[in-house]
């Protein structure tokens, strides 16, 4: 039995750090990835798909993300869709998920409304875990699972949530308990747990049937391997064979780089102008050292015309040091002249400091650098 296991679409989200031109981009290509998985599922013959979680960012999306979510369902026309209530989406009053499976054109769709197993052909079972709120008071997922037996049915778990082996929160009563699980796969009750929450494509514990298949499009610089589906074959008879299919198109990574010298913001450059698809590129910058104003001018010059070919550039403060300070030699050589030569050694002088105009002081000599270099 083969199928497909995905979580975490979270169609409608935004990113605060992109800007107006950037966010209608990346909210189609959430949608797009949707294709791809049609794909995914129809190639390799897949019996279901399973969602595993926040279908969407939340309970209260608009009219049109509902309808452009139906739209892109309708491409796993002949293939069935599970939709499970996440933490992003739980089935209260206020849940459009129920609107989703009754879309017209939409009867492959179906929401995983209630725990336990739910029957998707003979001998094989998808056990269901839907959150009815965001803050359960137990472990969703030991709950629907309790009182199975191994009697030779196939069953897969679908759930939400963090297991407790990866959950920094020791005092979170829905926690999911990850012993039990695995022991249930070793004995036979259960075959594949399917799980969402956790953004990076993440195998868990020891028996190779417990994973997180990701989001399928990056959303956070911190995540490790997002933008996965994964293909997950099933038999009784060994460990689940599963296979990561990438679907994701956009990238955030993350460029370190220690700047002392014009040669190094040049070395830079070379870095950034290597990135693929700038478009649809996320660009998180930790720079550390020490460069002259002359030399934070031009890194100035470079970040700006990148910023402009990426869909965002931001830098990382909690690991970034760099101190751009005034250098005599390079001062003198300026020349600007009269009450100007003036201004600069006063401005050199605060710069040098650390007091609260030093800031100020550094981006203003950059600034007589730009204008003293495009008056030559």
């Amino acid at each position: 039995m083969r199928f497909v296991h995905t979580a975490d679409w979270q169609l409608g989200m935004t990113r605060h750090f992109l800007d107006a031109d950037a966010q209608p981009r990346y909210t189609q290509a959430r949608l797009d990835a949707l294709q791809r998985i049609a794909a995914v599922a129809r190639e390799h013959e897949a019996e279901f798909v399973v969602v595993c979680g926040d279908v969407l960012e939340s309970n209260a999306v608009g009219p049109k993300v509902l309808a452009r979510t139906a739209d892109a369902l309708a491409a796993f026309a002949g293939t069935p869709v599970l939709l499970l209530p996440g933490n992003h989406d739980p089935l209260d009053a206020g849940s459009p998920l129920r609107a989703l499976a009754a879309w017209p054109g939409l009867g492959h769709v179906h929401v995983l409304d209630t725990p336990g197993p739910v029957a998707v052909r003979e001998g094989v079972e998808v056990v269901a875990a839907p959150w009815t709120s965001k803050h359960p008071t137990h472990d969703l997922v030991a709950a629907a699972t309790e009182g199975l037996e191994a009697d030779g049915t196939l069953r897969v778990v679908v759930g939400h949530g963090a297991v407790d082996e990866l959950s920094p929160d020791r005092e979170d009563p829905a926690r999911i308990a990850l012993a039990p699980l695995e022991d249930a796969v070793a004995d036979g009750r259960l075959h594949y747990v399917a799980l969402g929450d956790r953004h990076s494509t993440t195998q868990v514990g020891r028996s190779g049937a417990v994973w997180y298949s990701g989001t399928q499009e990056v959303t956070d610089r911190l995540e490790t391997d997002p933008g996965n589906v994964l293909l997950v074959t099933v038999s009784d008879a060994s460990p689940p064979k599963v296979e990561p299919v990438h679907v994701g198109r956009w990238a955030f990574p993350v460029v370190r780089a220690e700047l002392d010298s014009a040669a190094d913001d040049d070395a830079l450059g070379r870095r950034l102008e290597a990135l693929p698809a700038k478009d649809r590129t996320v660009l998180t910058l930790a720079l550390t050292g020490t460069l002259t104003v002359r030399a934070g001018a031009a890194l100035d010059d470079l970040l700006a015309a990148q910023a402009d070919r990426l869909a965002g550039l931001q830098h990382w403060a909690r690991h970034s040091d760099l101190v751009v300070r005034a250098d005599s030699d390079e001062l003198a050589d300026l020349g600007v002249g009269g009450y100007a030569d003036a201004a600069v050694a006063e401005l050199s002088t605060l710069a040098a400091g650390d007091g609260p105009d030093a800031a100020a002081a550094r981006d203003a000599l950059a600034l007589v650098f730009r204008l003293a270099g495009a008056a030559r």
